[in-house]
């Protein structure tokens, strides 16, 4: 794969034949041309990464070329070159838009280094653009620790495809917001976002929900009715909580998700449908299909591509911006603008395992903003919302229980919280620990841990 792709413009033969001869050994995809009307029949069939212009060609100007090139908006990087070049012509070339100017004889190693730079500087602007582009994707999906940003990278790379996508996780870890996430980012985010939740839902009642009915298929069927599948065609169904969907409903569901067409319940007409399906449920698939309890077909054809997503207390370091986000959130629901939290009380959320995840932070943090007397939440406002469950999070101290014993619980999860936040990655996790590496592994090996890769003999 070239590195890059090259357009050469330049009126001697000579310099065309020795610049397409560098370039290309350095892994380039280069054309020349010998004047302004070859070079812009060719910008117009191909989206070149990097432009060479000579100063004066033929037929016109390298600097009108230039401008010409900027108006098309095509992103392409510009590098001028002259024979006589003034201080003058190079000033207007860089207000032009020029990323450099070089004088001839060209000097090779100087010009290799400037197209470097130059694809460098794409790649960059090329990823800022992208990320300015996923930011109102994931505005729910907050958090700075490494397992948060690999699991955006996961959705937008899934987002992109039309597979089955099996979201997982504790409850309250976020598995909507991942399935909103994935619709955003992806190519049906105009058509319809349509949400089940299999264990609200009587079972009776799924299959019409799903494929919808005709007048008088049941009792209270008093009109046609639209199910689900209908109303997300060409977008997403958000199957939550698939694990409690009746054994005789997955049967059916495996169907449609085999032929893509649905059959309203009491009809007989065949209804094709596009639907990218995302799942999600807080229980062990792969057990309840050992138990019997779902189908093995289903949870392969829903498992194509597996999100798995962490607990809160795996990412702790991300308690503090979540703290942020929901507060600003509470005081404007609250008319409650100028509520602060000290420090006490952010170091007691962030010691806090929260078995409810980021559902019962949020929830945690409205019921402080309502019910806070002052208007700074303290500690003890934390403790006392919590019953006392920070005090008894804090205590490492077991009746009983030798010191060197409890020194190593306290070691041991200390760095297992450290590692779930740096996903695994012993070099990342001993630079946040203020450890040395080596001393990080030997600590690890001895308490039984493992990162991403063994102790350095």
């Amino acid at each position: 794969m070239p590195r890059g792709s090259v357009l050469v413009v330049d009126d001697e033969p000579s310099i065309l034949a020795t610049l397409k001869k560098a370039l290309s050994l350095e892994g380039y995809s280069v054309d020349v041309a010998g004047g302004v009307r070859v070079a812009e029949e060719k910008l117009e069939k191909k989206d070149y990464d990097l432009a060479l212009l000579d100063l004066e060609l033929p037929d016109g100007d390298g600097l009108s070329l230039l401008e010409r090139i900027q108006a098309r908006g095509a992103g392409v990087e510009v590098i001028m070159m002259s024979g006589h070049g003034t201080i003058d012509a190079a000033v207007r070339a860089t207000r032009l838009g020029a990323l450099d100017f070089l004088e001839k004889p060209l000097s090779t190693d100087r010009l290799l280094v400037m197209l470097e730079n130059a694809l460098r500087l794409k790649r960059v602007e090329h990823e800022a653009h992208e990320l300015r582009a996923q930011a109102g994707y994931f505005d729910e999906l907050l958090g700075s620790s490494v397992a948060m940003s690999e699991l955006r990278d996961k959705v937008l790379r899934a987002a992109r495809s039309n597979a089955s996508v099996l979201v997982t996780g504790e409850r309250g870890t976020g598995k909507e917001l991942v399935a909103r996430a994935l619709h955003r980012a992806s190519p049906r985010a105009k058509a319809a976002l349509e949400r089940l939740n299999s264990a609200a839902v009587p079972a009776e009642l799924i299959e019409s929900e799903l494929f919808g009915h005709e007048a008088g298929a049941f009792t209270g069927a008093t009109k046609q009715r639209a199910g689900k599948f209908e109303r997300a065609d060409g977008g997403t169904l958000f199957l939550d909580e698939v694990g409690d969907m009746p054994l005789a409903m997955q049967a059916k569901l495996l169907r449609v998700l085999q032929e893509r067409e649905i059959e309203r319940v009491g009809g007989s007409e065949t209804i094709s449908i596009d639907v990218r399906v995302v799942a999600a449920t807080n229980r062990d698939l792969r057990k309840a299909v050992e138990l019997g309890q779902f189908r093995a077909d289903l949870f392969d054809r829903l498992n194509v591509v597996p999100l798995e997503l962490p607990p809160l207390r795996a990412r702790r370091g991300d308690v503090p911006e979540l703290v942020v986000h929901f507060l600003d959130i509470a005081r404007r629901e609250n008319a409650r603008p100028g509520l602060t939290l000290d420090d006490g009380a952010l170091a007691a959320l962030a010691g806090y395992p929260f078995p409810g995840n980021v559902r019962e932070l949020r929830n945690l943090v409205e019921r402080l903003v309502i019910l806070s007397p002052d208007d700074q939440v303290t500690r003890a406002d934390v403790e006392r919302a919590l019953g006392g469950a920070v005090a008894l999070e804090r205590g490492l101290y077991r009746a009983g229980v030798p010191f060197r014993v409890l020194s190593e619980d306290a070691e041991r999860r200390i760095i297992e919280e450290a590692l779930a936040e740096h996903g695994g990655q012993m070099a990342a996790t001993a630079r946040a620990l203020g450890l040395e590496r080596s001393h990080l592994y030997k600590k690890a090996k001895a308490l039984g841990l493992r990162g991403d890769k063994d102790p350095e003999e």
